[in-house]
């Protein structure tokens, strides 16, 4: 462990009263605030050389980001428990058996939910709810099945404080699936997050337009392209956090993100973006990634330690980690500004296919570099399409068209996604507020999925221009209890701020309406 300065103790101090005092804090999110300040002053990694200038440094210089990880990772940042063999085998640790019927079952999970750590210190990956609940559904009546998953899922949205948590369901059509969407089209609630798994031929009309209505009441689920995801990733695999993929029974050890307009504004021109720029800094990211889940697995103990590891929910040789990026569309506008070509990102051939030459790149140097304890992706991190922060400006999440630049066509917006769609094992999506008139037409959105997933598209998201849920970059919040916030009121959900700067920094809320 290496000294640190007495300044920056100091300011760390100064810092911790800020939280202490905050009006605006609910107290679990005090202590949330004050555990990380504490993880601050710890200095533990074996760092690359060239790392500080490329992270620490302000938004518009910033090059590579560590998304608020901490300098010493307790444990992984994304955890995916099999959850089917806790409803199975029940779990020592916490003194449980196998559930025996509904009520069983949901308290059963709920008490787990308490147990499952994350950088949120919240579970980002709550379960297949409809495969897990279908064996239990029919112990009740269906009235009381319902009431029952009613009061599970305002447990959730009321103790699992943001809204990167995340459920799955599909893609078959079960009882307890369509029981699931009935309940949180009615509940409109941000929390947890939920995605379909939607295979056409697998995934039946009914089930899915079930799903798209319940979407246009409270912007879930989304729809992720199963044939796609299993392809890549088996069939056990979750979705996770935002729209993150990832092995079941494992997760993600960490996430770091290139800024890549950052990384543009250092070159001269594109051929030393992309020669020598570019490459110097996909190195150093990647070392630093290796030290942190060199840390995780060999110093931290959580592999040796916890009852998650101890009891087989999850398994070391199961996690990987996400190597991120932001900004493609920025970068790609830089650089053709830098060379006096004309046309943007989403709009020019030529644009485009300058995004599509920097993606190459980013895809050989992550299949060619190897990765530590990560066997389950083959050696390699996944690539995985970040969503951006709070405090972003001029950042663009993923490889997005920027909000206000959007195609007019939905279809050219679409031709655009699927060249860039087939990089993100891990994770990619884009987000379409839908008018009104939708709700008469239910269909149209599923003509766009089953047409979109067709072209190899991977996840995509859809909300109602007038719903108070909305989709952020790829998690949930309420516009009310954003108003709430920025009143000065305090709320429940952590992820309301984040909504808020989102709105502020990132335009959310002047998305093109579909």
């Amino acid at each position: 462990m290496r000294d640190i300065s007495m300044e920056r103790v100091n300011k760390t101090r100064e810092k911790i009263l800020e939280i202490i005092e905050s009006p605006v804090l609910t107290h679990e999110q005090k202590l949330t605030n004050l555990a990380n300040q504490a993880d601050s002053l710890m200095e533990v990694l074996e760092l690359p050389e060239g790392l500080d200038e490329l992270l620490n440094t302000g938004i518009d210089k910033q090059c590579i980001c560590d998304l608020c990880e901490g300098h010493a990772p307790v444990r992984p940042r994304y955890i995916a428990p099999d959850y089917a063999k806790f409803m199975n085998e029940g779990c020592g640790f916490l003194q449980l058996s196998a559930p025996a019927d509904l009520y069983e079952a949901l308290n059963s999970l709920l008490i787990f939910y308490k147990h499952v750590p994350s950088v949120t210190n919240y579970p980002v990956y709550v379960g297949q709810l409809d495969e897990l609940l279908e064996p239990f559904i029919d112990t009740v009546d269906e009235a009381q099945a319902k009431k029952l998953l009613r009061m599970f899922m305002i447990h959730i949205d009321r103790t699992v404080l943001d809204s990167f948590s995340h459920a799955n369901i599909g893609p078959k059509a079960t009882k307890a699936g369509r029981l699931l969407l009935e309940v949180e089209t009615e509940l409109e609630h941000a929390v947890p997050n939920l995605t379909m798994k939607y295979e056409e031929g697998v995934t039946d009309d009914a089930f899915a337009l079930k799903a798209i209505e319940c979407a246009l009441h409270s912007a879930k689920p989304s729809f992720a392209n199963h044939a796609m995801f299993k392809s890549e990733l088996t069939e056990k695999y979750v979705i996770a956090s935002c729209y993150n993929g990832l092995p079941l029974g494992g997760g993600a050890y960490t996430l770091c993100r290139l800024i890549l307009g950052n990384i543009a504004k250092r070159a001269k021109n594109i051929q030393d973006f992309k020669e020598r720029e570019l490459p110097y800094v996909l190195d150093i990211m990647a070392r630093y990634m290796d030290a942190r889940v060199r840390f995780e697995v060999e110093e931290s103990g959580f592999f040796e330690n916890h009852f998650l590891v101890k009891e087989g929910f999850v398994a070391r040789d199961r996690f990987t980690a996400m190597f991120g990026l932001v900004g493609l569309a920025e970068c790609v506008n830089i650089l053709m500004e830098k060379e006096g070509k004309e046309g943007r990102f989403g709009h020019s051939e030529a644009a485009n296919d300058l995004g599509v030459e920097i993606m190459n790149i980013i895809d050989q140097f992550n299949s060619s570099h190897e990765a530590p304890y990560c066997e389950v992706t083959g050696g390699h991190y996944l690539l995985h399409a970040q969503v951006g922060l709070a405090e972003d400006e001029h950042v663009t999440p993923g490889t997005r068209i920027p909000i206000g630049e959007e195609p007019k066509e939905l279809i050219d917006h679409l031709k655009v996604l699927n060249r860039f769609h087939k990089y993100f094992p891990s994770g990619t999506g884009d987000i379409f507020p839908i008018d009104l008139t939708v709700h008469k037409n239910p269909e149209f959105v599923l003509d766009i999925i089953k047409g979109a997933f067709r072209q190899d598209l991977r996840y995509l998201s859809f909300y109602s221009s007038d719903s108070d849920v909305i989709r952020v970059t790829g998690y949930l919040v309420k516009r009310s209890e954003m108003e709430k916030l920025d009143s000065g009121l305090a709320v429940l959900q952590n992820t309301t701020g984040l909504g808020l700067g989102a709105s502020k920094n990132g335009h959310i809320l002047e998305r093109k309406i579909r």
